[in-house]
This record gives structure tokens, C-alpha cells and sequence, in this order.
């Protein structure tokens, strides 16, 4: 808006300077008439492209359906996140990998960490990915992921990764590779 008002009033100086005839008061009236005009074909542009809201949400879902209809999405459930579409095409061009997560009740986790990730990430995407499962199948409402990670370790071919700053590369964690929840033995 700024800017129209300074087009406006370089347009009218120059006007003036060419023309000379129109009188101070008369720019000034010119200007105003500009920026009014310009203000309410704006206002009017803007009411006539706005969706509402509801129509907006439907065009999103329709394309985001589309989106994962892609053979290299498929995999990814209808309710995705920016996130896992990220994730799925970190792992399509190698700068990704999937880190299979077997829990206490045998369920396997697939786990998107990129290449370089450390320990920390790892637990982090597990929190996230429980997460989403939870909201979309309505589960346990809230984990006490302290608890979890008092309670057990991850292991990887017997190792315990216990140094959450450490690489999973530095564990020997490739791509597929599974890591195991084990519980922690009580000291006494």
C-alpha cells in the first residue's frame, strides 16, 4: 500500500513538473483520489478470490489424496504430515534410513532417522511416531517417555546404545537394522 502511494505521488510530481499547470491543492486531491481508488479495487480483489475456510480444507485433502497416491508415497498413511512426506523422500534419495524398532510386545516400529543420526534422534522419532499412531488410531491419551527411558534401554546385537550423543553409524546401525527395547535390570 506503501508503495502505491509513493508511485502515486512520483507519478503526480512528475505530472506536475511536466504539466505545471495544476496547482498544489489539485495534486493533493489527485493523490487522494488514487489512493482511495486503489484501496477499493484491493479490497474488493481480495473479497472476491477469498475461499472459506471449509472449501480450502477440501481442496488441501483432495490434493494431499492425490500426493499419496504416488508410488514412492504410497506407503504413508491418508492422514500424513509434512514431516513423514519429508522423511519418505529423504529415504528415497539415500539422506535417510529406516531404523526398525522391535517393542517389548514384539510390534515392529519402521523408524525415518537421517543418515547421520544420533541415539537422541533416534528416541526422539520414536516419541514422534507414537505420537501419530496415538492420534490416529485414538490410543493411550499421554506416555511418560522419562519413565520409558528409565525403565529401558535400546539395543542393537546386544550392545546397549547408552550414550544418547553418539552416531547410530558409530553403533554399526545401517539401514533396516533392527534395535530392541530391553528392560533395565533393577540395582539393589
Amino acid at each position: 500500500m506503501e508503495e502505491e502511494q509513493r508511485a502515486c505521488t512520483a507519478a503526480a510530481a512528475a505530472g506536475a513538473a511536466e504539466g505545471g499547470g495544476q496547482s498544489g491543492k489539485d495534486e493533493e486531491e489527485v493523490k487522494e483520489e488514487d489512493v482511495t481508488d486503489t484501496a477499493a479495487q484491493g479490497g474488493e480483489e481480495e473479497d472476491e478470490d477469498a475461499l472459506p475456510h471449509s472449501e480450502i480444507l477440501d481442496i488441501f485433502e483432495e490434493g494431499l489424496a492425490r500426493l499419496v497416491q504416488d508410488p514412492l508415497l504410497c506407503d504413508l498413511p491418508i492422514q500424513v504430515t509434512l514431516e513423514e512426506v519429508n522423511s519418505q523422500i529423504a529415504l528415497e534419495y539415500g539422506q535417510a534410513m529406516t531404523v526398525r524398532v522391535l517393542k517389548a510386545d514384539s510390534e515392529v516400529m519402521p523408524i525415518v532417522v537421517v543418515q547421520n543420526a544420533t541415539v537422541l534422534d533416534l528416541k526422539k522419532a520414536i516419541c514422534r511416531f507414537m505420537e501419530l499412531k496415538q492420534q490416529r488410531e485414538g490410543g493411550v491419551k499421554h506416555i511418560s517417555w522419562r519413565y520409558v527411558w528409565r525403565t529401558y534401554h535400546l539395543v542393537f546385537q546386544g550392545e546397549k546404545l547408552e550414550d544418547d550423543k553418539m552416531r547410530l553409524k558409530d553403533y554399526g546401525i545401517r539401514n533396516r537394522d533392527e534395535v530392541t527395547f530391553m528392560k533395565r535390570l533393577r540395582k539393589k
